[in-house]
C-alpha cells in the first residue's frame, strides 16, 4: 500500500473554513499599508545566503541556527528568506530606488522560513506582513510605521494586545553601552556559546530566552540609561507623535529585537492570550544597513513585520468569530437542467455587481438544495424551475427571515444587488 503523503513538519496548510480567517487578516493588516502609501513589493523566496548574514548578523540565532540554507545545481550558496527586510534593501539597491523620492515606501507578504521547533505560534514556514520605509530619519516616520502596524491589528478586530517601545540607542551612545554591558556579562559564569555571543554582539544575550540566563541578567545595564542627548530627544518626539496619533504604548527599557541590525526606535506587539510565543509583530528602524549590503550612501531606514499566523492565534484567543467568516450572499437553486443553464448566467451577472454567488450543483433536489443554501449562510436563495423559466420569473427566498417573493428574470439582479447593496 502506498504510504499517504503529508505536509513537512512545521509547515502548515491553510484549507477552508480556517482559511477564509487568514486571508482575512493579511488582507487588512496589508490595506493599513496602501492606505499610507506604502506600494507592494514581491521578493524572491531565496536570496543569496551572504545577504542574510551581513545584514541579519552572524551573532543572531537566525543566521547561526535557523536559516534554511543549501547549495544549488551550479553550487551556489542560497537560503530560503528567513526575514524581509535585508530582501527589501537589496531591492531597492539593485533597482536604484534610493536615487529616486524619499522615502521609499514598500509593503510585502507572505512566507518566511525558519528552522525551529514547531510548537503552536512557531513554525518553519511562517506568514507575514511587512513595510519598509528607507532614506528618511524621522521621529514622525517612526510614529506612522508603528500606527500603521496598530490600525492593521484593530481593523482584524483584535483589542487585548499591547506595544512595547524602547531605543536601542545609535553610534553617539552604543560604544559605552556596549563597554558597560560586556563587564556585566563577562562577570557572570557564561556558557562558552553565550560568551563568544556577548563579545560579538552583547545585546543578543539580553535576548536569550532561556530562564537562567534571564535571571542572570536581570541587573544588566539597560541601553536607556546610556542615551545620548540625541538620541534621548528622538525617543521623545517618537512617543509624542505616538501620542497625537492615540497608540497606546508601553515603555520596555529590557526590549530586544532578535536582529543586529535594530537601532533607535525598536517595537513589539505582544498578546498575553498565546502564551510563550506572545509576541504578534515587530520592527524597528536600522541605520547602517544600507552600508553594509554594498550601497553607496548610507540611508536609515524603519520597518516592521507582522505574523498573519500569530494573529489568526489571537483572533481565536479573543473568540473573535466573524472576521473571515465565508459570506456567500446569493445561493442558485435550480430545478432542471435548462434552469441550471440560466442560473448560471445570472451567478456571472450578480457576480459582476460584486455579489458572492455560489450555485447547487450536481442535480441535487430541492431539499438538498436548500440545505446547501442554509449551509452557505447566504442571504438569498434564487429558486428557478421549468414553471418559473416559463414564466420569465424566478423565486428570491430571504433565508433571514423565511419571506419569499417573485421577480422578473430580467429585473432579478439589480433587485438583489439593491436590497444587499441599499
Amino acid at each position: 500500500m502506498t504510504a499517504q503523503f503529508q505536509a513537512p513538519r512545521g509547515i502548515p496548510d491553510y484549507i477552508p473554513p480556517s482559511s477564509s480567517r487568514f486571508v482575512a487578516v493579511r488582507d487588512e493588516l496589508t490595506r493599513a499599508a496602501r492606505l499610507a502609501g506604502y506600494a507592494h513589493i514581491e521578493l524572491p523566496i531565496f536570496e543569496d545566503t551572504a545577504l542574510f548574514a551581513r545584514g541579519v548578523g552572524e551573532s543572531t540565532d537566525v543566521v547561526s541556527k535557523e536559516m534554511y540554507t543549501f547549495a544549488d545545481r551550479g553550487d551556489r550558496s542560497v537560503t530560503l528568506r528567513p526575514e524581509g527586510t535585508a530582501g527589501v534593501m537589496r531591492a531597492v539597491l539593485q533597482h536604484g530606488l534610493d536615487r529616486g523620492a524619499l522615502p521609499v515606501k514598500l509593503s510585502y507578504a507572505g512566507p518566511f522560513f525558519r528552522y525551529e521547533k514547531p510548537q503552536t505560534g512557531r513554525y518553519r514556514q511562517l506568514q507575514q506582513v511587512g513595510v519598509e520605509a528607507i532614506g528618511v530619519d524621522d521621529p514622525a516616520l517612526d510614529a506612522e510605521v508603528i500606527a500603521i502596524a496598530d490600525e492593521g491589528f484593530r481593523r482584524c478586530g483584535l483589542t487585548g494586545y499591547r506595544l512595547e517601545i524602547t531605543t536601542l540607542g545609535d553610534d553617539t551612545c552604543r560604544p559605552a553601552y556596549r563597554e558597560a554591558l560586556q563587564a556585566f556579562l563577562f562577570g557572570l559564569d557564561l556558557d562558552d556559546e553565550t560568551r563568544r555571543r556577548a563579545e560579538i554582539n552583547p545585546l543578543r544575550v539580553l535576548d536569550d530566552k532561556r530562564p537562567e540566563i534571564k535571571a542572570a541578567t536581570a541587573d544588566a545595564p539597560l541601553m536607556i540609561d546610556f542615551l545620548s542627548d540625541s538620541v534621548r530627544e528622538n525617543f521623545e518626539s517618537v512617543r509624542g507623535h505616538l501620542d497625537r496619533l492615540g497608540v497606546a504604548y508601553e515603555v520596555n527599557p529590557r526590549l530586544v529585537r532578535g536582529l543586529d541590525y535594530y537601532t533607535k526606535t525598536t517595537f513589539e506587539f505582544v498578546h498575553d492570550g498565546l502564551g510563550a510565543q506572545s509576541g504578534i509583530g515587530g520592527g524597528g528602524r536600522y541605520d547602517g544597513l544600507m552600508s553594509q549590503l554594498g550601497g553607496k550612501q548610507e540611508l536609515s531606514g524603519i520597518g516592521f513585520g507582522l505574523g498573519v499566523d500569530r494573529t489568526v492565534l489571537a483572533l481565536e484567543a479573543e473568540e473573535v468569530a466573524d472576521l473571515g467568516a465565508a459570506r456567500c450572499q446569493v445561493y442558485g437553486v435550480p430545478m432542471g437542467a435548462a434552469a441550471l443553464d440560466r442560473l448560471v448566467v445570472l451567478a456571472g451577472e450578480l457576480r459582476a455587481q460584486g455579489v458572492s454567488t455560489d450555485l447547487a450543483y450536481g442535480g441535487r433536489g430541492l431539499k438538498g438544495a436548500m440545505k446547501g443554501a442554509d449551509r452557505s449562510g447566504a442571504r438569498f436563495a434564487l429558486v428557478l424551475g421549468d414553471r418559473e423559466l416559463d414564466a420569465g420569473q424566478i423565486e428570491v427566498k430571504d433565508l433571514a427571515d423565511g419571506s419569499q417573493r417573485t421577480v422578473a428574470l430580467d429585473a432579478v439582479v439589480a433587485d438583489v444587488a439593491a436590497a444587499l447593496h441599499g
